[in-house]
């Protein structure tokens, strides 16, 4: 079995924690190694001992208009890796920030004007995206949990989308045959989300007044897909 690496981009370590459980049991692999990017800079030793990579998300935002030194060498890092995964010599899923790090490394356009309140909801695949080896077997719709506030105003040059919806016409897409992006968080289930939201009570992501009705409507989230996605990256490059 090749092995995959869980890339960490939160500085919360309960959350940062708890991603890297979702994300293990949303691949469905045995094992899962984590590095923490904010701990330590990303090194040739780790790109050259790992086939896979799926990166976390990050209250970071690609558009925020002052950067710590920190920051800055974390999106560098991550441009690393997507530049391994466009010249094929790694597979990488990027999610939430990630997907930000990537579109602009591409030449695409970032906006804030297609916030994603903190729920489930429904995107929706394009013919690309259905005929996918990752998305594919999900079309023509699949459930998944949301909370940004930036996205792509577009998919990059020589991306292809993979999934829409109304609230933000960039949810997926993949570049090359090994390169993907998502919007959305497809790892956590339900009890993973709610308990994610206990550390970003204050980050603007909702209404911390309306705390526990969101939280019960994350709860009571029914027939995900996310989990699948990953499944199959894994199946596919692992």
């Amino acid at each position: 079995m090749a092995s995959l690496l869980y890339v960490c981009v939160r500085p919360e370590r309960g959350a940062a924690e708890a991603e890297h459980v979702s994300f293990l049991r949303g691949l469905a692999v045995d094992d899962l190694d984590q590095f923490d990017l904010l701990a330590a800079p990303l090194t040739d030793e780790v790109l050259d001992r790992h086939d896979g990579f799926v990166i976390g998300g990050s209250p970071f935002n690609v558009t925020d208009a002052v950067k710590s030194p920190l920051q800055q060498r974390v999106e560098a890092d991550l441009e690393r890796i997507a530049a391994r995964a466009l010249a094929n010599d790694t597979a990488a899923l990027f999610t939430c920030f990630g997907i930000g790090v990537v579109t602009r490394m591409l030449g695409g356009a970032l906006t804030l004007s297609y916030p994603e309140a903190t729920r489930a909801t429904e995107i929706r695949t394009t013919d690309a995206g259905a005929a996918d080896r990752v998305f594919g077997p999900s079309a023509p719709a699949l459930n998944v949990f949301t909370a940004h506030k930036e996205s792509a105003t577009a998919v990059p040059p020589d991306a292809v989308l993979l999934a829409t919806n109304d609230d933000c016409p960039v949810q997926a897409y993949r570049v090359g045959t090994r390169l993907y992006a998502t919007q959305f968080h497809p790892e956590p289930s339900p009890q993973d989300f709610a308990d994610r939201m206990t550390f970003y009570r204050g980050n603007g992501y909702f209404d911390p007044e309306a705390f526990d009705i969101v939280e019960a409507e994350i709860l009571a989230a029914q027939g995900l897909g996310g989990e699948d996605l990953l499944r199959r990256f894994a199946e596919t490059f692992a």
